[in-house]
């Protein structure tokens, strides 16, 4: 996903990430959209991810407004997000949103 989004010369947010879903809506794991060499956390059957790439314009630095929800770029860039949640399966993930 990194690859993509640097060859259209924009940058991944890399302090916001997808996550896990359980008795919470954001639970562990964390779902880095942007290369990391060595995760440590496995994906197991049944586990339910979301995948939501934060792509920025500028920089991708962000920063939290005072409402403690509502994220802006530190640059001002134009940014867009998109999500989908997925379950993981040993024969095949299923994609929930479409």
């Amino acid at each position: 996903m990194e690859r993509t989004v640097i060859d259209a010369r924009r940058t991944v947010c890399r302090d916001l990430t997808g996550h896990g879903i359980g008795r919470r809506i954001h639970e562990g794991p964390r779902v880095p959209n942007h290369y990391v060499r060595r995760l440590d956390q496995p994906l197991t059957d049944g586990l339910v991810i979301t995948v939501e790439p934060i792509i920025s314009a500028g920089t991708g630095a962000v920063h939290a407004s005072s409402n403690g929800w509502t994220v802006h770029t530190t640059d001002g860039a134009r940014s867009a997000h998109m999500e989908h949640t997925i379950v993981i399966r040993h024969s095949a993930p299923l994609l929930l949103t479409a």
